[in-house]
Parts: structure tokens; sequence; C-alpha cells
């Protein structure tokens, strides 16, 4: 039995199928015995996701009007009949609003004064675990900060991006000296530098059409760092290495990066997209390239493996190594949301994540 709360309502953001954005009022989410009711903290405006549910072009996502935000962080208010392993207080990432809600559908929904996690462990114990319908993958990627945890509500919101992250290194399978070349120094290309880094990657190439942001780059540690409006970005990357580089990675979603991209991996190197682009399809052009190589597409990094990449990216922010305010630039209270929207849409070049603040 689900509970409601009282007929209160709350805010929330919401776009149309012309890409209008408002603020309108709805009823707070109901809740499931294995579930729990959260006071939204922030929510990282997502540059890939959020916009291109805002222009109608993400991947097989066609139901309007929807609420939107996925990168939230909330504090746990109410909690289902069956929960043990949330409690009130607690701090949990990736809260959502599940299905439809006062006529809106879910686009994932944390720009909402309030939002619904699970309990994982409740969800098992009740026969609701993975591959029942009750089940959302969601629940492996819903984790519980930690007292000693050195970030607050604002920079924990950067965390989710951190894991998406991570987990598609992983799943690229880079390794350590290994060299690789990064497109874009938006707040995802930043964190790739800065991970690949971390990890021990020998080279670290990466670049933008901003000076501002390959400064950036630069200071997150890449090796090399270039303007492509400025340089001739495959001449620069073969001058380093003639014989190819092992992986380039297109951190923004632009298909036009892959085919020049393919002159410059070596043998046995890949190409790795991350994101989805608003254009799904293209002609692959493989006349550069060397005889063996791969292609690979991370469009929708998998719940629990974020959920599992989160213990490291904790341990960089607590051992001082990766500092969430490095990559946010704004943040704004949820009634200035609008403001925050249309700095994006201005997409000025000191411009990193913008945050949404609920206190």
């Amino acid at each position: 039995m689900c509970k409601t709360i009282g007929g209160t309502m709350m805010k929330t953001l919401v776009v149309s199928e012309k890409g209008e954005l408002s603020v309108v009022e709805v009823a707070k989410p109901a809740y499931g015995k294995c579930q729990a009711l959260v006071k939204m903290k922030s929510c990282g405006v997502c540059n890939g996701t959020d916009t291109k549910l805002i222009h109608g072009n993400f991947k097989n996502f066609d139901t309007y009007p929807a609420i939107l935000g996925h990168e939230g962080v909330g504090e746990v208010v109410e909690t289902g009949d069956a929960v043990t392993s949330l409690r009130k207080g607690d701090l949990v990432l990736l809260p959502f609003i599940e299905g439809d809600l006062d006529g809106y559908a879910s686009g994932w929904g944390a720009y909402s004064e309030y939002a619904v996690v699970g309990d994982r462990d409740a969800y098992v114990k009740n026969g609701m675990g993975p591959g029942t319908p009750e089940w959302s993958d969601s629940y492996f990627a819903q984790t519980i900060m930690k007292p000693e945890d050195k970030v607050n509500p604002v920079q924990a919101s950067m965390i989710i991006t951190f894991r998406e992250v991570l987990s598609a290194i992983r799943r690229f399978g880079f390794r350590e000296n290994e060299s690789v070349l990064i497109y874009g120094a938006g707040p995802v290309g930043l964190c790739f530098t800065k991970f690949t880094k971390l990890l021990g990657m020998k080279t670290v190439i990466t670049t933008d059409i901003c000076d501002d942001k390959v400064a950036t780059a630069k200071k997150m540690g890449a090796d090399y760092a270039f303007n492509s409006t400025t340089c001739d970005v495959n001449a620069e990357v073969k001058k380093l290495f003639p014989e190819g580089i092992d992986y380039v990675v297109d951190a923004v979603g632009i298909n036009a990066f892959i085919n020049p991209s393919l002159a410059l991996i070596k043998n046995n190197g890949k190409m790795c997209c991350y994101g989805i682009s608003p254009k799904l399809g293209m002609e692959l052009d493989w006349s550069q390239a060397p005889y063996n190589w791969q292609l690979q597409f991370v469009q929708w990094p998998s719940k629990e493996e974020e959920g599992l990449a989160h213990s490291q990216i904790m341990a960089w922010i607590n051992q001082g190594v990766l500092a969430p305010d490095d990559f946010i630039s704004d943040v704004f209270s949820f009634d200035h949301i609008m403001d925050a929207f249309a700095l994006l849409a201005e997409r000025k070049a000191e411009t990193k994540k913008i945050v949404i603040s609920y206190d």
C-alpha cells in the first residue's frame, strides 16, 4: 500500500513538448512500504540529458509534459513500514519521481521539492528484488552518504556525474600507462581528464573550443590541452603519437568527432563515445583507421555500476585529491531555477556545472 502525504502540494520544474519550461504545483509523490520520501537538497543541471529532453532529442523519450532532473540529493523525511536501511535525516543520492505525477511524465523529476528513494535491502527481504516488477535499477545507485564524507549537499550533487564517468571509464577498459585524447572540457570532459590521470594513464590530451576550458583542463591534469579552433588537433596528436593513441573519447556527444578520430587511434585502439548524440545516425568512414580497432558507445550508464563506483569516488574526495567545487561554477536557489537554465542556454565559456539548491 502506498502512502500519500496529506494531499499537500509541492513545486516542480516541467518541460512541454515545445521545450517550454515552467514551475508548477503538483501533489507530493506517494511512496511504498520499501521506499522513503526525501526533501530535495540539491540537483545538478545536466548539460546532456536535461538539454536533450528540453530540445526533444533524447533517444526514445517522447512523453511530454515531463518533470526534469536526475542529479539529485535529498534528505529522508518519512519512511515506509518495511524500510530498515534508511532513517530520517539520511542524505541520499539520486532520488526520483517514479511514474507519472498529476499528468506529468517522469524525466526523473529531481527538480522537485520532494522525491522518492528505495531501500534495496527491504525490497529483497520482501521478495521484490532485482527482476521483479516492483524493482528499479535506480535503487542500486541511491546511496546513503556517510557522516564522515567531506561534502555538503551542493557538492554531493557532483558525485552523480563523477560516478557516471568513472563507471564509463571502467566499461571502456582504460588502463594505467596508456594514452587518451578527450574531446570536450565541459563537466563530463573535465571528469574524464581528472580521473584518467588519477588512474595512472600516461598521457592525457584534452581539447575544447574555448581557451578558458583548455586552461581548466590543464589544471585538472591534462598533459596537453588544445583549442581545436586555433590548431589542427589531429596534426598535434600525430606529432606526439606517430603510431596512434590508445583511446579517443567523445565527451560531448557529437557524431562529427568520430570519423576524423579514427585516423588517430593505434592498432587495436578504441573510439569511445559517451552519452547520447542528438543525431542518431551517420556514415561511418574507417578508411583512415588501422586494420584492427573498436568503436564503443556508453549511452546509458548502468546504475549498478554507478553504485559500485561510489566507494572509489568517495575515497578520492575524502583523501583530498578530488574536489567537487573545482567542477561547479554556479549555484542557484530553486526559486531562481529559470535563471539557471537561461545561463545554461547561453553556454558561456566559464560555466561548468550548475547546481540548484533547495535550502
